[in-house]
């Protein structure tokens, strides 16, 4: 049998030419091409170089609409991205699919940082309308790094690499933010990615410390757990701010080796404390959107040898927001093995009544804000009022924070508060003072209240 002969037709090098430059999906031009175009321009400019500028823009959270509509629906997503950007971009102006969820622009006629900025929240609004996948739609924001030739770089690449630090910034800082690069925003990444590097370190060479900070019962002053806190001095950076490296730690993934560390170490340092006495530790959000979170935490008690009954986990409202289904039931299985569950900075939240109406918690902790006015704003005392009768009506236990003083201790008793931490208690303190403080305010007042 004769075989059967399929002719093609010839591809001329036009046509390949442009396969090779174009992305399939959207039509757009690639990376290819905005490398090719920017080139063009800073030859044209190399005797007078006047200004250009390139720019990055990233979709914001676009993985979960994969995950939760399926890739089709992602891509339909990106076409309707690539037609906007067609339509709106200005004349001379190039727009590709730079790489996955983000596009690029080489922008001829924009030679300062605010023309920058202004094309940037120009995009940012055409981006945020609603996209249509049919039956339902979706909204989106974008993140924005833009770099200035010859400013910023005079090759190719290192313009790229300065709109991708410009990027990674405004990526830092949250949701549909603009950054446009300087050198001192160069500054602020590498001090962030040594800051990182030295963390990193710190984690592998244990030299991350746990500090504790006792809670008391406010009726007798006597102490029923400790809260354990991160504290971090480098040799070389000197003392870092939790506030600082903990967000690191989420924002570059390595949030669990962090928290693993610190808990065990806690956990540890509390097998030496009176049996009655609690552990209270903090959990990220990012811990509260891992599924494995609860096993991880359960396998560290168990390794420690520490009861689970001793433990209480403190989460924010913002962290329970985050992935709610998966925190449901991180808290879930947690509750049932035993560990108890505190709702941190209540009141800040924007919906903690919810909170509390759709997850099961065991404590409540009022907010440092309000016990610091307390005696000095009225509209604070009735806050306050109002958290311990809804708590009463609940049976939840509460814990008023950041208690500075003798008077702020004897109103939030007279209110009816069970217990409290802050400075008029203690400040938080290594492992070996804090045996040292148990000593001197646990031990002589238990032992004295046992044989009045």
């Amino acid at each position: 049998m004769k075989s059967a002969e399929i002719s093609l037709a010839p591809v001329s090098q036009n046509e390949l030419q442009a396969m090779a430059y174009t992305d399939p999906l959207t039509g757009l031009g690639n990376r290819y091409r905005m490398r090719d175009r920017a080139r063009l321009l800073s030859v044209e400019r190399a005797s007078d170089p006047a200004p250009f500028t390139i720019g990055i823009a990233n979709l914001d959270s676009f993985k979960p609409i994969n995950d939760l509509f399926g890739v089709e629906a992602g891509d339909e997503i990106l076409c309707q991205v690539a037609h906007r950007l067609k339509a709106c971009i200005p004349d001379g102006a190039t727009v590709t699919r730079h790489d996955g969820d983000e596009f690029a622009f080489v922008l001829p006629l924009v030679f300062e940082r605010v023309g920058a900025e202004k094309f940037g929240q120009m995009i940012r609004e055409v981006l945020s309308a609603p996209y249509d996948l049919g039956d339902r739609n979706v909204r989106l924001s974008a993140s924005f790094g833009f770099a200035i030739y010859p400013f910023a770089g005079e090759e190719f690449e290192d313009l790229l690499k300065s709109a991708e630090t410009a990027l990674y910034r405004s990526k830092r800082r949250g949701r549909g933010q603009i950054t446009v690069y300087s050198k001192e925003i160069a500054q602020e990444m590498k001090r962030a990615t040594q800051l990182e590097q030295a963390l990193r370190n710190a984690i592998i060479s244990n030299t991350i410390d746990v500090h504790f900070q006792p809670i008391v019962s406010l009726a007798n002053n006597l102490i029923v757990g400790f809260e354990a806190l991160a504290r971090w001095n480098d040799a070389d950076l000197g003392f870092v701010s939790p506030a600082v490296f903990v967000p690191l730690a989420e924002e570059r993934g390595f949030i669990d080796a962090l928290s693993e560390t610190l808990l065990r170490k806690a956990a540890e340092a509390a097998l030496s404390w009176p049996r009655e006495l609690f552990l209270s530790f903090n959990l990220s959000s990012a811990q509260l959107m891992d599924p494995g979170t609860s096993s991880s935490i359960l396998a560290i008690l168990g390794r420690v040898g520490f009861d689970p009954h001793r433990l209480e986990l403190e989460i924010t409202e913002t962290a329970v927001m985050s992935s709610a289904d998966t925190a449901h039931r991180i808290i879930a299985d947690l509750r049932a093995a035993g560990v108890r569950i505190s709702l941190d900075d209540f009141g800040t939240g924007q919906s903690s009544l919810g909170r509390l109406r759709d997850f099961i918690f065991d404590k409540v902790k009022i907010d440092r804000a309000f016990v610091s006015r307390i005696n000095s704003d009225r509209a604070s005392e009735h806050i306050v009022k109002a958290i311990l009768a809804m708590c009463e009506g609940l049976d939840l236990e509460v814990v008023a924070e950041g208690i500075e003083d003798c008077a702020e201790a004897v109103k939030l008793r007279s209110l009816g508060c069970a217990m409290g931490q802050g400075y008029y208690y203690g400040k938080p303190a290594d492992s070996v003072a804090t045996l040292r403080y148990l000593h001197e305010n646990y031990y002589e007042l238990a032992g004295e209240r046992e044989t009045a």
